[in-house]
């Protein structure tokens, strides 16, 4: 595997260079690059390197303006001190998403991901093929009727922020900030609705992903989300389900 190490502080990149070689002697580290202007002017004049670490504080600007400036076609692992930047990081190229201190553990389960997606996505077989070729796509609920009080509403599903229980009742909030009772459960929504587009973070919450507007580090490692609307309740990210919200921001 090849790649390049996008980082303002010698050391930083140094230690991730070195925990690298620790997971995989293998692994050539092509360039370490402090600044947007040097990572930029490396990857135009450069093959692409099969992967990306990159830090989003760097000397001259935010990383992001990379994308900018060059196409970027290969899965990128972002390395921060900083959690306000993960939902604009999903919208990139990412795979993953580590805080520093980087630790051995997180970098393992990171490149053991960026194997996987190589290995799912480089070689399908021939059944996987056919499989693809005969499956229909899923269809998705486009829209809810409700009663509120003596009248009734269709809501459109992409007019939806997202939904909530309290007090054994389910809840759908519109874009516009409405908050309307539905007759349906947390359990029921998730299979009705498209999952590229709703998540399940914990029992209480379904959230549409564009409702989500800052995603923040929170004790005993969970995560806090600011929603627009915003929610009367705290809303957190379970444990148990913090890897597969981590993968469906990068969808």
């Amino acid at each position: 595997m090849k790649t390049i190490i996008i980082e303002d502080e010698s050391l930083t990149a140094r230690r991730l260079e070195s925990l690298l070689h620790k997971y995989d002697p293998s692994i050539e580290v092509l360039a370490m690059l402090p600044s947007v202007e040097e990572a930029t002017a490396w990857l135009r004049s450069n093959a692409a390197p099969d992967l990306i670490f990159m830090d989003i504080h760097l000397e001259d600007d935010l990383a992001f303006k990379i994308f900018e400036k060059v196409p970027i076609q290969v899965p990128v692992v972002f390395t921060t001190a900083y959690d306000e930047y993960m939902i604009q990081a999903f919208k990139v190229n990412s795979i993953d998403y580590l805080l520093k201190p980087v630790s051995e553990v997180e970098l393992a389960r990171a490149l053991d991901k960026y194997k996987a997606l190589k290995t799912q996505f480089a070689r399908p077989d021939l059944d996987t093929l056919l499989q693809l070729m005969g499956k229909k796509e899923p269809e998705y609920k486009s829209r809810f009727m409700i009663t509120v009080g003596t009248k009734i509403r269709s809501i459109e599903t992409t007019d939806i922020a997202y939904f909530y229980s309290e007090d054994k009742l389910t809840f759908m909030v519109t874009r516009e900030g409405q908050s309307l009772p539905i007759d349906f459960s947390l359990d029921k929504l998730t299979s009705l609705l498209n999952p590229q587009d709703f998540f399940r973070i914990n029992r209480q919450f379904l959230v549409r992903f564009t409702a989500i507007q800052n995603v923040h580090t929170y004790i005993k490692g969970k995560l806090k989300l600011d929603l627009q609307p915003k929610s009367k309740l705290e809303v957190l990210v379970s444990g148990d389900r913090m890897t597969d919200f981590k993968e469906w921001l990068g969808r």
